[in-house]
């Protein structure tokens, strides 16, 4: 083990349990408490024969989302757009094919009506992409606002494109500029450079599926998927970084003196947008604020997908990724938290793992109940 700090005993067992049943090689972990980190750790391998350490630049799959939300969420704070304007108000060629009434609130809730096209990434180019959406229908009997189901990739490229249009610069730098840099994520990024994709060399985890008998790289850190933008899942970075950006959220949208949101904005974007509505997705009743998933226990603690755990408080926030990753804050306990695992056993092992895994860190830190 690699670790700056570890105070996490059983959540070490858990993990540490999932290596030896075959459903990842390796993982990294970052908690932090009022402030103060109670982990920041790498266990097992980063990659066949390359030991996972907290300084591993890995993938954070759908974690990556709320990257878009706080980007979304600047351009409202500036002025540039409403959180209710029609995305064509900003993108006129998305209004074809019926989609004229989706908005940006549809897309940062999952009610869009639009979940899934095979856009072509990461080989096609942004633009070749974003024509591809803008030309696709809505769902049959669909109407936006009325039905709700989680898009995994096609929305999250709307919002990247309506902050180009806006700012003037693709999406991948915005980020970059506007939210990482300013953060302290200096090794985070929705795309990287190539120079820095080579860079790292052996310092770039890679993620696996697991599920079955064969183990197979999942192919989403060649130099393609890590260099061109997919705003719903391409973010790497160290989980530890990933950690800071819910400090920020915790602190009220600033962090160690660089503010990125105010806190009412903040409190918008975890706020209960969506809230008692069945995800055709996820085919389970769940709520959500604006691009980030709200701890939904209340409809079934031990049925809810991609949750937070059994002793999540109620206003816990945050967003899971495939079959991997785990990040959220919640604010009635002063808690951060960030993992990845790099194996994708397929969902009901991962669901087992991480639920196993939450409950594990309430219960190394004395939190159970609150």
């Amino acid at each position: 083990m690699h670790a700056r700090v570890n105070n996490l005993r059983r959540t070490t067992a858990v993990l540490e349990q999932g290596m030896a049943d075959g459903h990842h090689i390796g993982a990294q972990v970052y908690v932090s408490h009022r402030g103060v980190t109670a982990a920041d750790f790498g266990l097992g391998e980063s990659r066949p024969g390359v030991a996972m350490t907290p300084d591993t630049v890995m993938l954070w799959m759908s974690a990556t989302k709320p990257l878009g939300a706080v980007a979304i969420a600047q351009q409202w704070e500036r002025g540039k757009l409403a959180l209710d304007d029609p995305v064509a108000r900003h993108v006129p060629e998305f209004a074809q094919n019926g989609k004229d009434l989706i908005t940006i609130r549809h897309i940062l809730t999952h009610t869009a009506g639009i979940r899934s096209i095979e856009a072509g990434w990461p080989e096609e180019s942004w633009e070749q992409i974003i024509a591809k959406i803008c030309a696709m229908r809505i769902e049959r009997d669909w109407t936006p606002g009325s039905k709700a189901g989680y898009s995994t990739h096609v929305s999250w490229f709307m919002l990247g494109e309506i902050v180009r249009r806006i700012d003037g610069r693709d999406y991948a730098t915005y980020v970059r500029q506007e939210i990482l840099e300013p953060l302290g994520m200096n090794d985070s990024w929705v795309a990287m450079p190539v120079n820095a994709y080579r860079g790292y060399g052996t310092r770039l985890g890679i993620m696996q599926k697991t599920e079955g008998d064969q183990v197979t790289d999942a192919g989403l850190d060649t130099e393609a998927a890590c260099t061109n933008a997919r705003p719903s899942g391409s973010g790497h970075g160290p989980v530890g970084e990933l950690g800071r950006f819910y400090e920020m959220l915790l602190a009220g949208g600033a962090l160690a003196g660089k503010r990125i949101i105010s806190p009412q904005t903040t409190e918008a974007l975890v706020a209960r947008h969506r809230a008692g509505m069945y995800d055709h997705t996820f085919r389970h009743v769940m709520d959500w604020g604006l691009g980030f998933l709200l701890n939904s226990n209340q409809y079934g603690p031990d049925t809810v997908p991609y949750g937070y755990g059994p002793y999540a408080s109620y206003r816990t926030y945050g967003h899971n990724g495939h079959q991997s990753t785990s990040a959220f804050a919640d604010p009635e306990n002063a808690l951060a938290v960030a993992i990845v695992c790099n194996g994708m056993p397929g969902e009901p092992a991962h669901d087992r793992r991480m639920r196993a895994v939450h409950a594990a860190i309430y219960e190394d830190l004395e939190m159970r109940g609150k």
